[in-house]
């Protein structure tokens, strides 16, 4: 999410959070109460505990126990004091009232009933601006309840059953008083799919007694495993769950994204920032290196994939969106779903916006490996920029001809959601665009809530500024957790929702599971409701090759057999293509296209200058989708091929921009790289010292020749020995420079590797 506090702002906040300190007093109580007299300082922008412990109390805390509170401080107006239960549960007792009135002498009523008494309980005292100190003086605990607090439970007995669609189910849901008196208890359900209803009889119980759940379904309904959520409120609220199985459903089958499948695109977002400067700002190897993973993993599942290089109102040197769209559906009525994919400079940014990148990728892929059929097109998009003013989706929506613009009848925006504290918040929740990430949000019992923090703040804004409808999913970010949301959804009152906002600690270990996965099921729900049809899966197909491989002597030629499957839908036509090819080898089919269920021959032509060695050919069939298969080729006897190569081209570096990258292909290399590798390097530049150069070897591993030495010399005129051993020899090998400092420009003159000296 994009940063709207000031520069000054964020140093003074940075100053206050240095300032935090805990100093504490703790006593020991036997019974239901206890004080602590001892005194605790205060100081400014401090935060401060004292303790009291409680043991031996035979009876649950009372709702009305109440809390003598004595401190000396002479501004009561910076303070927030809060007693803090021993399983952490935070009760705000004062919250900066008071204005500049002298001194806290007050006793406070609150309901602990639902706590337990015995433990450390805490005055918790924040003061949140200068110039005033004090101290706690003295605080008391009564926790009262003489008598236990009323409590009971719920249970549903059989706690699972299977329909068939337009049938019913039904279970018993049992009630039991487990302390104090009965009370009466009101039933309701959540989690019931789309087609279905739940109904009580009766729809409220007194506790020791039972209700029947009746559940209908219609014919319309999908097939698949609901777990529903039976509600008991009382006193308190108590659930239990029954899982429905319903079949014989003609509606979408909407999937369940696998939260481990989402978790490791994070892992691997967080290792390619590690290896990246630590961060994937949009201007960084890190934001390019997340671009090539995110449009690696698409294009293998099928998608038609686009990188959108932003060439104006973006930052200087930032990458490109990637745009990813899946075929079918009506390209009139297209849905899309985006998220940002670049960092802050100050760390990984993993929940900021990793998390949404990820449960996007993922949606994505699954969407494409049920290839179910399309009613609306679905498009996906991956903004650069985003944290430097929303940029790339700007950029983005100002390319559309208006006739396109009015294509998009929805863009939903998905930022930070795998907030640790998170709450459950939605983009313009009471419009049409968010009935369906309002629907499954609220089938779990959330109760979400509009999106206030993030208002205009990330690239949802873009759209809607555009004049195209938007909704998304967001969990939160500096904004701080009220009481009532703690209530309602648990967390940390008082506490940011993201604790590692646009900081260093935004790692993989700060993202909320839970969170993160009702994000991602949201996701496929609203896609599945908004552009998947209830059909049957659409048009797929899968390509082989047989033989897998072939070695053919330099001058002559091999053969293989192309084979297509219809896999779903009806048979299509496929082109056939081959790329991999060495230099001096041709590929032709006969024929180029088939019908899928049958074949071509594939003919792969060498010279006799063809370097030997082994190459992978990747054979592409595009249909409805691209599917590939790979053919190994090894060549033998070929009068071409070396360990070394050089590429003389000039190669302009621009200045404080993108790093740039001049290529030497090695093929036909028999040798394995030497531990003395020789790279030979000439750079025309007036400033080294704003200069990286790195060797980049064929499987991506970076080698660094030069970083930012040199101060204000010219040029780089040099030979570099380096240890590339563990490579393999043939391939495109890359020098990448790039300069990151203003003023200073210069060329690429010439390169050149030797991997066998």
């Amino acid at each position: 999410m994009r940063r709207r506090r000031s520069l000054l702002a964020t140093a003074l906040v940075a100053v206050t959070s240095a300032a935090l300190v805990l100093p504490a007093s703790s006593a020991v109580a036997a019974g239901c109460s206890g004080t602590n007299d001892s005194d605790v300082a205060i100081g400014d922008n401090q935060t401060v505990e004292s303790s009291l412990a409680i043991s031996d109390c035979p009876s649950a805390p009372s709702a009305t126990a109440t809390v003598p509170v004595k401190i000396v401080h002479t501004y009561i107006g910076d303070l927030q004091v809060s007693l803090i239960a021993p399983d952490g549960s935070a009760y705000v007792l004062h919250n900066r009232s008071g204005g500049s009135a002298d001194n806290i002498d007050q006793t406070y009523t609150v309901d602990l009933s639902g706590e337990t008494s015995n433990g450390t309980w805490k005055l918790r005292v924040n003061d949140n601006a200068a110039n005033d100190v004090g101290r706690i003086d003295t605080w008391t605990l009564n926790l009262g309840g003489s008598t236990p607090a009323n409590d009971f439970s719920v249970a549903v007995s059989p706690a699972s059953g299977s329909v068939a669609a337009g049938q019913s189910a039904s279970t018993t849901v049992q009630t039991q008083t487990t302390a104090g008196q009965a009370q009466t208890v009101a039933l309701t359900a959540t989690g019931l799919p789309s087609g279905a209803t739940a109904s009580f009889s009766p729809s409220s119980v007194t506790s020791g007694s039972n209700s029947t759940l009746s559940i209908s379904t219609t014919t319309s309904i999908s097939s698949g495993t609901y777990p529903i959520t039976v509600r008991a409120a009382g006193t308190t609220t108590k659930t239990a769950t029954y899982t429905l199985t319903v079949t014989g459903g003609t509606g979408p089958q909407i999937p369940d994204i696998d939260i481990t499948a989402v978790k490791a695109h994070l892992t691997q977002f967080g290792t390619i920032a590690s290896q990246n400067g630590g961060n994937r700002r949009s201007t960084s190897a890190g934001y390019r290196a997340s671009v090539t993973y995110v449009k690696d993993k698409l294009t293998a599942a099928g998608y038609s994939v686009t990188e959108q290089p932003c060439t104006s109102g973006c930052t200087t040197g930032a990458g490109p969106n990637v745009i990813a769209e899946w075929p079918g559906g009506n390209a009139n009525n297209v849905y899309m779903f985006g998220a940002h994919l670049d960092g802050v400079s100050a760390g990984p940014g993993i929940n900021d916006n990793g998390s949404g990148s990820a449960a996007l990728l993922e949606t994505a892929l699954v969407l494409a490996r049920t290839n179910p059929a399309m009613v609306n097109k679905v498009r996906f998009g991956w903004w650069t920029d985003e944290e430097q003013g929303l940029n790339g989706s700007r950029f983005y929506v100002s390319q559309l001809p208006s006739t396109e613009r009015t294509k998009i009848k929805t863009y939903h925006n998905f930022d930070m959601v795998g907030s640790t504290n998170g709450g459950y918040f939605i983009n313009n929740i009471t419009s049409s665009q968010s009935v369906h990430m309002k629907a499954y949000w609220d089938s779990l019992g959330l109760q979400p809530e509009e999106n206030t923090e993030g208002r205009n703040r990330s690239d949802d804004a873009s759209f809607t500024n555009a004049g195209i409808p938007a909704s998304g999913y967001a969990m939160g970010a500096s904004a701080r957790k009220t009481a009532a949301q703690a209530a309602k959804w648990g967390g940390t009152s008082g506490g940011a929702f993201d604790p590692c906002y646009h900081a260093s600690c935004d790692t993989t270990a700060n993202i909320s599971d839970t969170h993160l996965n009702r994000a991602v099921d949201g996701i496929a729900y609203t896609l599945w409701k908004s552009a998947v049809g209830t059909g049957t899966p659409g048009q797929d197909f899968s390509v082989s090759v047989s033989p897998a491989s072939g070695s053919v002597t330099a001058g002559q030629a091999a053969t293989t057999t192309v084979g297509t499957a219809t896999v779903s839908g009806d048979a299509q036509t496929v082109q056939l293509s081959a790329s991999g090819l060495p230099s001096g080898a041709t590929a032709s089919f006969s024929p180029a296209s088939v019908q899928t269920g049958s074949s071509s021959t594939l003919t792969i032509s060498t010279t006799a200058s063809v370097a030997a060695g082994t190459y992978p050919v990747t054979i592409t069939a595009a249909g409805t989708a691209n599917r590939t298969a790979t053919y190994t080729l090894t060549v033998t006897g070929g009068g071409g091929g070396s360990c070394t190569g050089t590429n003389p081209a000039d190669v302009a570096i621009p200045d404080a921009g993108a790093a740039v990258d001049s290529d030497v292909v090695i093929s036909g290399c028999s040798a394995t790289p030497s531990a003395g590798s020789v790279v030979t390097v000439r750079i025309v530049h007036t400033y080294i010292g704003d200069l990286t150069v790195n060797l980049i070897a064929p499987d991506g591993t970076a080698y660094v020749l030069h970083n930012r030495s040199g101060g204000s010399a010219d040029n780089i005129d040099r030979t570099y020995t380096v240890n590339v051993a563990g490579e393999g020899a043939n391939g495109t090998w890359k020098l990448r420079v790039r300069d990151l400092a203003a003023q200073d420009t210069g060329t690429i003159d010439t390169w050149g590797i030797n991997l066998t000296p």
